[in-house]
């Protein structure tokens, strides 16, 4: 499981810290057959090679990409069941939407990311740079 989830994965997160967004797609390729599996020795699944497409994906400005990539999070709640990845692609989604442009979805999934963070220390930083984000939505 190293070499095909762990090892691209690493190498995809290492291009994108690099500003290199296609490069980070590219080394993910050989994570996608096993990107939905569960890891044996966490006993569930992660999904961060789909959470590190969807960065690439949003970094190359490619809305429609990143929302599919981000929708997998919420058509497969039962691998990262309470996993923090999980509730971060609520966000993702908002952000995803509001690089299409389509300010309605973007609303909404937003919405739901403040839903699911609704008692949570107001001063966490993903959470004030949502607020943010989302104050700037037209």
């Amino acid at each position: 499981m190293r070499k095909v989830y762990r090892l691209p994965t690493v190498k995809a997160a290492i291009e994108l810290d690099a500003n290199n967004s296609a490069q980070a797609v590219v080394a993910l390729e050989a994570a996608a057959p096993y990107e939905l599996a569960a890891p044996q020795q966490l006993q569930l699944g992660t999904m961060y090679p789909v959470y590190v497409r969807v960065q690439a994906q949003l970094a190359a400005h490619n809305g429609c990409a990143a929302a599919t990539e981000f929708q997998k999070f919420l058509d497969h709640r039962g691998i990262a069941l309470n996993y923090p990845l999980g509730a971060l692609a609520h966000l993702g989604l908002g952000r995803a939407y509001a690089v299409q442009g389509d300010t309605p979805k973007a609303k909404a999934a937003y919405n739901d990311f403040f839903t699911l963070w609704k008692d949570a220390h107001p001063d966490i930083p993903i959470l004030v740079a949502a607020r943010r984000e989302y104050a700037k939505l037209r």
